[in-house]
This record gives C-alpha cells, sequence and structure tokens, in this order.
C-alpha cells in the first residue's frame, strides 16, 4: 500500500436503490490501484432507506465512516460535514451516483503526488443527459457569475481532490452559506484540470429541481460580489440624470406656452420607476438576509447518528 492516506467525501440523499452497489465498485477500484483510503459518507437527511444501506455498508466493508445530518440541509452542507471529519493528506469529493467516473482517480493522484498539484479537477466536457432547461439555466449563470465575480466555472464540477494545505485553507472561511465550487476555486494555489464527460445515471432522477438550483445561484453571486448592489447605485444616477433632463424640458414647455399632454407619460415613468425601485429593494433585501444568517451564527449542520467499519484502514 501506499504510504500517503487519502480520503473521500460523499455526500447522499435518497440514493438508498444504488449507494450500496456504488460504494462497492469504488473500492474495488481503489484496492485495484492499492490505494490507501477511507469513505466518508455523509446522509443529507434522506426519505428513503439510504441510512439503511450505509449501515450495510460499514458492516460489511472496512475503511468507512458514515453521518447522518438531522435534516435535509442541502448538499453544500453536506460537504461541510464530510470535509470537517478529514484527517488525511489529501481528500476527493465527488457524487454518490458515480456520474463522477472513479476512473479518473488514480489519474488525479498522480497528479497530486508526481507533478505536485494542490488541486486537480475534473471538469465536465459535457453535462449528459441534462434538460436543455438546466444546461442554458447553467451555462446563464456561470457568465453571469463570471461577469460578477471574475471566477470563471463554467464546465466546473464538484469532482476534486484536495491535498491537506488546501483543505486547511477551506476550513479557514468562515461563512454558513457555501457555495463549494466558488470556495475552492477562490482559494488558489496550483491547480490542474483534468475533462470528463458526465456519465448517466443508472438508478433514479437528479436531486436539483429548478428552484433549489436557483437558490443556489442566488448564494453564489451574493457570495462573492457586491456588484448589484452598485448597479442599484447605478440606476439611481441614471433616474436622477433624466429627472433633471425632463424637470428641465418640462419647465422650458411651460414657459414657452406648449406644455406636455396626456397621461401616457406619466404612467409609463410611475411605472418603470416603481419597478425598478422594487428590484433595487429586493437586491438589498437579498444581502441583508445574507447578513442575518451570518449574525445568527447558526451552525451549518447538525449530525444526528454516526457508524463506522469495525475494522478501519486509516
Amino acid at each position: 500500500m501506499d504510504t500517503y492516506t487519502l480520503s473521500f467525501v460523499i455526500p447522499v440523499y435518497n440514493e438508498g436503490r444504488q449507494i450500496y452497489k456504488n460504494i462497492i465498485i469504488l473500492t474495488d477500484l481503489l484496492s485495484k490501484n492499492n490505494i490507501n483510503h477511507e469513505i466518508i459518507l455523509v446522509d443529507d437527511g434522506s426519505r428513503d432507506n439510504s441510512w439503511e444501506e450505509i449501515s450495510k455498508l460499514c458492516n460489511n466493508k472496512p475503511g468507512i465512516r458514515a453521518f447522518r445530518l438531522s435534516r435535509n440541509f442541502g448538499k453544500e452542507s453536506a460537504l461541510c460535514a464530510g470535509l470537517d471529519a478529514v484527517n488525511s493528506d489529501a481528500c476527493v469529493v465527488m457524487d454518490a451516483d458515480l456520474q463522477h467516473p472513479p476512473e479518473l482517480i488514480p489519474e488525479m493522484i498522480r497528479l497530486w503526488q508526481e507533478e505536485g498539484y494542490d488541486v486537480v479537477e475534473g471538469v465536465k466536457m459535457s453535462r449528459g443527459k441534462e434538460r436543455i432547461v438546466n444546461k442554458l439555466g447553467a451555462h446563464l449563470f456561470y457568465d453571469v457569475l463570471y461577469k460578477l465575480s471574475g471566477f470563471d466555472l463554467n464546465s466546473a464540477s464538484d469532482f476534486k481532490l484536495f491535498n491537506a494545505k488546501v483543505l486547511h485553507a477551506y476550513r479557514q472561511m468562515g461563512e454558513h452559506n457555501t457555495f463549494f465550487r466558488g470556495m475552492s476555486e477562490w482559494v488558489g494555489f496550483k491547480r490542474k484540470k483534468i475533462p470528463f464527460h458526465v456519465a448517466d445515471r443508472t438508478e433514479g432522477t437528479t436531486k436539483w429541481p429548478v428552484t433549489r438550483l436557483v437558490k443556489l445561484a442566488i448564494t453564489a453571486i451574493t457570495s462573492f460580489s457586491s456588484i448589484p448592489l452598485h448597479i442599484v447605485t447605478i440606476l439611481g444616477i441614471m433616474f436622477l440624470i433624466g429627472s433633471i433632463i425632463l424637470g428641465i424640458h418640462t419647465i422650458y414647455m411651460k414657459v414657452s406656452g406648449g406644455a406636455l399632454s396626456g397621461f401616457t407619460t406619466v404612467i409609463l415613468l410611475q411605472l418603470i420607476i416603481g419597478s425598478t425601485l422594487m428590484i433595487s429593494l429586493g437586491i438589498i433585501g437579498t444581502y441583508i438576509a445574507k447578513i442575518f444568517d451570518e449574525v445568527k451564527n447558526r451552525p451549518r449542520y447538525l449530525i444526528s447518528q454516526t457508524v463506522q467499519s469495525s475494522k478501519s484502514k486509516m
């Protein structure tokens, strides 16, 4: 066995139909390549039999630790729970459905061990069998995020290898509303990208409805850019300039005897200004809500149960 140790952090939500089989596939590949490892599974409040299958894995396979969160906190919080439990030379984050191909793991380890990369990240060459609405929404979100924050996360994924130095840097970021892809990009360090094709799911469906994706997008944008707040200021200045010009023009027309007539212009101006004010208040309110969440200082997650293999590889 190699001298280094590697932890695999895998969040799980309603994967009872395939989690046992998928982890067996992963452990067989790791054993075949003599990779000294442990697997950390985080059950994010699953409503199916995922926890029972995870407990069965711990009874039958060595080197597995599992945590069950007290409710569904979301994938970002589940990732935090897993990463907080890592005490290894490096860790790999991947999905439970094996849409992140395990076959790339030996190459990721080689790039870390032999070429000295601190972060090895998988980037999507294709998004698999994803709905066209989700694909368009993802491209739009990443384009907006890039323009606002300067971080190009297009085709990025959660499939990453961190060494201990990067993991320590990640843990130093104390915000409660996390965006793993953005935060892992923000820390920097020596990085290498590996392209991969997203595999088809063998069981179940995606756990990311449109509403949750929108919420994640808002969290990501507000976490990495304050430009939307400046847009409110810019809109205010634009309307102030427009009001001055319109006021001067109105006074001139009044003095010259050619006053403007009709209510259409007034109604349109009221609708435009009113809509702008409501949007501006919404943007400001979003940032205030984030501040409110942070000052409450509630934990990112709560663990209700833990289980681990009786025989550990570590």
